[in-house]
């Protein structure tokens, strides 16, 4: 895609360079050209870079504003085509779940969210095995128990298997429950300190499948199957 901002502060062509090579060095941008005549800048990017990252890149002597694209509808549609793989994947565990409640008389919320959880960890481990040691790499750059036991990379994987299922098969739920509140609880630490670090390295929780950033997708993602074994944990005591 290709944009063009208005940009003020330049004055001679000298700042055009210096600009350009500024812009040129922001992730997921292509190609840029810069005019001190018109004072524009026509970037174009693989996906669309936000505004205050362009500035950021910027001295504070250069103002950096859209002209022809609405920045909150690119926002939008940038984030749904970054996270659309896990959209998707939830939407349809969700879907699936919903959908076996149908053959209840009545909706029982316990055994949605075993369903939801057994889904949630067999569809996620699957992808993890289609690369086992891509996944593991990627995993040990941020998850504090990996990054000490490089193993635990490739036991994680199975162990979300495992974890799949024994909520399908509702196999003694206070066990599973707690390994998965315990394996969760540590796999967040490190989603933590990566987002609060604002380090831009790969989420591992599709395996090197797709190349999905670290960002607090990732923390609502853990933190959901940690609230749910939270509940069911309390239920079953």
């Amino acid at each position: 895609m290709t944009h063009i901002y208005q940009l003020t502060g330049m004055t001679c062509t000298s700042c055009e360079g210096k600009v350009k090579k500024a812009l040129q060095l922001v992730d997921n941008i292509t190609n840029v050209e810069v005019s001190k005549d018109k004072n524009t800048a026509t970037v174009t990017m693989n996906k669309h870079v936000a505004l205050a990252d362009l500035q950021n890149a910027l001295d504070t002597k250069y103002q950096i504003s859209n002209l022809n694209h609405n920045e909150t509808d690119e926002l939008t549609r940038s984030w749904f085509e970054t996270y659309k793989p896990i959209v998707l994947i939830f939407f349809y565990i969700s879907l699936v779940t919903t959908l076996i409640q149908f053959t209840n008389h009545h909706f029982d919320f316990m055994q949605a969210m075993q369903h939801f959880m057994a889904g949630f960890f067999l569809v996620f481990s699957f992808f993890k095995m289609l690369n086992l040691k891509g996944f593991a790499e990627s995993y040990k750059m941020y998850d504090v128990l990996a990054r000490k036991i490089p193993v635990w990379g490739y036991l994680y994987t199975f162990t979300e298997l495992g974890l799949g299922i024994s909520y399908l098969l509702n196999f003694n739920p206070v066990f599973t429950n707690a390994v998965t509140f315990i394996v969760m609880s540590i796999s967040i630490i490190g989603v933590l300190q990566s987002v609060l670090n604002k380090k831009k390295i790969q989420c591992a929780c599709l395996g090197s499948v797709f190349n999905l950033p670290m960002s607090t997708v990732t923390i609502i993602e853990d933190g959901l199957m940690i609230i749910m074994s939270l509940i069911m944990l309390l239920t079953f005591l």
